[in-house]
């Protein structure tokens, strides 16, 4: 992957992967160049003493890491030609060193390959110094009887150039005297000493001038001269005498200042002033040495003046003179030669060279960089020498940052890991430079390196599914919603523009639907929705940024279109012309006679469309219409003559909000005679439908249909019994349990042969018109021949209307009734005057009965026959009792019932005990079956006083259900 690269120097870009090589394919490149070239002088060509291999191509770029004097040298990126940058002063960055280089690395770089170079340029003296005395004329001493062979240090000659560019020489003017002998210093510096070649006699002549010429090696050569007086001094018969003439000593270079190098004595043997001794330097040393060291007059200790740097001069040599006090001294010279010991006293230096950076101190690399790419160069120095100047470089701050050594004294900054800018966008290293002097100097430099964005990341929405709406009838323009898309990437990488994707609703274009602006993402209505028409439209949005190569995500918005109540109710039946319709109605049509029905629709939904419908003008003519269905009926008997027009208005509401209505004007128009058909008798349509309870309705009805099981078996069970007693002569005598052992095995089928219809409930009209008299026809079971019978309407009149007719009383004899009276069953006489039939209606309570009446009114009439009911007639034979026989009514025979096996009667009270463990003990002696319907009735009445009456008539009869009673039914043909 290519990494940005911006120089500092030139602004430039471009793309590098990084792939290292190990260190042994790593080049050293040596070329050689004089000083004072003028800048862009040709140093060498990279490219082609490289000798690049073909996988590296023509296409191959360099760059001149960033070093210490990287202004001297410059690289061309194209092919890697090295020129002279500045001019370049050989003497005044390598002073007295032979060898002057400068060093610098240089990155090669093709596609996805890179080799890093090191570069040696060695930079050649030219003899541009002339050498030069300290002083263009001095002054030297000899006393009149110095020996042949005294010699006197002159002032060497300073040459900046070095080698053969050097002073090689020196000569003397011609003289009968003296000559010179050319000599070199420990630190290379050569100088000249005077040397008396005759002796001397100041009364024949007491000086000498001789021209003093140095010259160097140079081509052409250069020279410089100095004029020397030489005097000669009156005679001295002695003169100062050093321990010593010559000493070398060793000064490390972290000496204090006041260090004492050397403690020197010489001693004269005269006396007086001529035997006192002075101590100084020599006055050819120069004032560099002057600078650094002090000599005491008076003790001839010297002394370090100024400290010393093993770094700028390893080595210097001095001479230091011994006077005597006396008039025309003779001065002794003692040599010193100063060794500067080196010491770590040099911390090592950092330079570093990123491969991309816009600012000093911050490298920076692409996030999609691989491992091992390279993001800086490393180089260290330390001007000390031997082990102090060895450095160990070593990286702190982050695992995702390693050093591989390059060369000697540099390192790379390599990746280690991948890179995610969007994680971690900065890293701040820590880089440690130590050297290996006892102690150890390390230099600390903390470095920055940031990650370029790359396009990475693509554009991610909030939610990538909207739900929105927006109401039906909304103003063109009307703001819908905002999307939003975020891209963790950084400038044009993460600017997002949103765009509508083609799609076509309803054959037209999205576009023409809703506009989506492309900076903020805010989508508006371009035309006003109708609900009836759309109800949902589905956009695709997509965001993209705008880098390369570019990124795009999509997201859906589910628009919905809210309805609302902006459609009235339309009529479509009856016809309607301008808004009404005309109506034939039969003259006499009967109350309850469907005269038309309106039929409305509603381009609504939900509850905009529920409809109802109502009358605003002419209900009082003798109509009512179903709010529900529409029906329009007549509600009362109709008095008006055929040439009388009846208009009644009819509204149809919805329930939206605000509601919206339609009408119709129905124009009645009276014909003669009767409805042309049966038509259909309705309820009373005006009369609104309750909407019960589902849950209310089902307890009701389940509790109804447990009580009416209940009395259905205890009647049953009762008429089997006092048929059994009727054909078997029962006997008041004999026991209860045998009684109930008997018929046990019979009941649970009993319970099984009840058809599902007992327990049915069929609504009937108020007042519905019914026949005179009905016929029922028992069907032939068990041999038995068909038998007719009629009965009187009062009978079913009384049974439509929920409640049984008092009894009259009747001649017949009665027979005995089994009751249960509160927790027993008890055998009593029909006309017994403790017992009445009569219910107030107050509910279960006694008190209010008439057998509980204390006024006594209940007990005032006649007593009948003991062996009689109160109100049975003939038919009783044939139907069985009826309704009019005793009160109140327990059961309605069934013909499930008469063909079955009946129960006896008991002769006596048979008490049940309450207690539910006593109570199946009972059964299980009686050998009763415990079904489900006695034991539930027997669990609601145990704690209570209830009284029933199980009444047994021998041959029951079918009455007619009520759902097979056929009403008459009115309706419009």
């Amino acid at each position: 992957m290519m990494c940005g690269i911006l120089t500092g120097w030139h602004g430039w870009i471009f793309g590098l992967q990084m792939l290292l090589f190990s260190l042994a394919e790593g080049n050293t490149l040596k070329y050689q160049t004089n000083e004072e070239g003028s800048p862009g002088t040709v140093i060498g060509n990279l490219a082609k003493d490289m000798s690049l291999s073909p996988s590296f191509g023509s296409n191959t770029n360099f760059r001149m890491m960033k070093q210490f004097n990287d202004s001297f040298i410059r690289v061309r990126e194209s092919d890697g030609e090295l020129s002279v940058g500045e001019r370049i002063d050989r003497e005044r960055i390598c002073r007295h060193t032979l060898q002057c280089l400068i060093t610098f690395d240089v990155v090669s770089f093709s596609k996805e390959r890179y080799k890093l170079i090191h570069v040696e340029v060695e930079v050649k003296d030219i003899n541009d110094n002339y050498p030069e005395f300290p002083n263009k004329e001095s002054t030297v001493e000899i006393s009149e009887n110095a020996d042949v062979g005294f010699r006197i240090n002159l002032d060497p000659a300073e040459d900046a150039d070095v080698g053969s560019n050097y002073i090689q020489s020196y000569q003397i003017s011609v003289n009968s005297h003296f000559s010179i002998d050319v000599l070199l210093r420990a630190d290379g510096v050569k100088y000249a000493e005077l040397v008396l070649m005759k002796e001397l006699d100041r009364e024949t002549q007491s000086s000498y001038a001789v021209e003093l010429i140095a010259t160097d090696g140079g081509t052409p050569y250069r020279s410089g001269s100095t004029k020397i007086t030489i005097k000669v001094t009156d005679f001295n018969d002695n003169r100062p005498v050093f321990d010593q003439n010559n000493f070398s000593v060793t000064l490390p270079e972290d000496a204090q200042v006041g260090f004492v190098l050397l403690d020197l004595n010489a001693v004269d043997p005269d006396e007086g002033l001529n035997g006192e001794v002075g101590y100084g330097f020599g006055k050819q040393v120069s004032a560099e040495i002057r600078e650094l060291f002090e000599v005491d007059s008076k003790s001839g200790r010297v002394r370090l003046k100024n400290p010393v740097d093993f770094e700028k001069k390893k080595t210097y040599e001095l001479d230091v003179q011994a006077t005597d006090l006396g008039s025309n001294p003779t001065p002794a010279v003692c040599k010193i030669i100063i060794h500067i010991k080196d010491v770590n006293d040099n911390a090592p230096e950092i330079s570093i060279t990123p491969m991309t950076s816009i600012s000093t101190g911050i490298a920076y690399i692409s996030e999609t960089a691989d491992k091992d790419s390279l993001v800086a160069l490393i180089s260290t120095s330390d001007r000390d020498s031997g082990v102090n100047s060895q450095v160990h470089c070593t990286l702190y701050g982050h695992d995702h940052f390693k050093l591989q050594q390059a060369y000697e004294d540099s390192y790379m900054i390599v990746t280690a890991a991948f890179l995610d800018r969007e994680k971690i966008s900065e890293y701040n290293l820590t880089v440690m430079a130590e050297d290996f002097g006892s102690p150890p100097l390390r230099k600390i430099t903390q470095y920055t390196i940031r990650l370029s964005d790359e396009n990475d990341n693509a554009p991610h929405f909030t939610k990538p599914i909207y739900e929105v709406s927006v109401v039906e009838n909304n103003a063109p323009g009307a703001y819908i919603t905002t999307v939003e898309a975020r891209d963790a990437d950084l400038g044009t990488n993460g600017k997002i523009t949103y765009r509508l994707l083609d799609s076509v609703i309803m054959g037209s274009p999205v576009n023409t639907f809703v506009s989506l602006n492309a900076i903020s993402g805010s989508i508006y209505a371009l035309r006003s929705f109708n609900y009836e028409v759309m109800k949902h439209l589905e956009l695709h949005i997509q965001a993209s940024d705008e880098g390369s190569p570019q990124l795009q995500s999509s997201a859906i918005i589910n628009l919905k279109i809210l309805d609302q109540n902006d459609n009235a109710p339309s009529i479509i039946e009856p016809v309607l012309n301008k808004g009404s319709a005309e109506v034939f109605l039969p003259k006499d049509a009967p109350a309850g006679y469907v005269v038309t029905q309106i039929k409305a629709t509603d381009a609504e939904e939900g509850i905009n469309a529920q409809m109802s419908y109502k009358i605003t003008e002419g209900g009082h003519l003798g109509f009512s219409i179903n709010k529900v269905t529409g029906k329009l009926h007549v509600s009362h008997e109709l008095n008006y003559d055929l040439s009388e027009t009846l208009r009644v208005l009819v509204a149809v509401n919805d329930n939206g909000t605000p509601s919206l209505t339609s009408t119709a004007t129905i124009h009645l128009t009276l014909i003669e005679g009767t409805p042309p058909s049966v038509p259909a008798m309705v309820q009373n349509d005006s009369v609104e439908v309750f909407e019960w309870d589902i849950a209310i309705i089902i307890v009701l009805s389940g509790s109804c249909s447990l009580l009416l099981l209940a009395i259905i078996l205890i009647t049953t069970t009762c008429s089997r019994r006092k048929r059994e007693k009727r054909e078997a002569g029962y006997s008041e005598n004999e026991d209860m349990p045998h009684v109930e052992n008997r018929e046990s095995r019979q009941i649970d089928s009993l319970i099984t042969n009840h058809k599902s219809n007992v327990f049915d409930v069929h609504p009937f009209p108020e007042k519905a018109p019914l026949a005179s008299s009905n016929t029922i026809k028992t069907a032939p079971d068990d041999g038995r021949q068909e038998k007719e019978c009629v009965f009187d309407n009062r009978i079913m009149e009384g049974k439509l209307e929920g409640y049984s007719t008092l009894p009259g009383y009747r001649k017949e004899t009665l027979r005995p009734i089994t009751i249960w009276k509160g927790n027993s069953f008890t055998t009593i006489s029909a006309r017994d005057p403790q017992f009445s039939g009569k219910d107030s209606g107050k509910g279960d309570s006694d008190c209010n009965d008439s057998d509980s009446d204390i006024s006594g009114d209940g007990h005032k009439k006649d007593s009948p026959p003991i062996n009689s009911l109160w109100a049975c007639t003939s038919e009783c034979k044939i139907l069985g009792h009826s309704d009019r026989c005793w009160s109140p009514s327990a059961t309605r025979a069934n013909t499930s019932l008469s063909h079955g096996p009946h129960l006896s009667t008991f002769s006596k009270t048979a008490s049940l005990p309450r207690n539910t463990l006593q109570r199946d003990v009972f059964y299980q002696q009686a050998h009763l079956p415990k079904t489900n319907g006695l034991q539930s009735v027997y669990e609601q009445v145990q704690h209570q006083e209830f009284d029933y009456i199980l009444v047994c008539p021998p041959t029951p009869a079918r009455i007619l259900e009520t759902d097979e009673i056929s009403l008459p039914e009115y309706g419009q043909s």
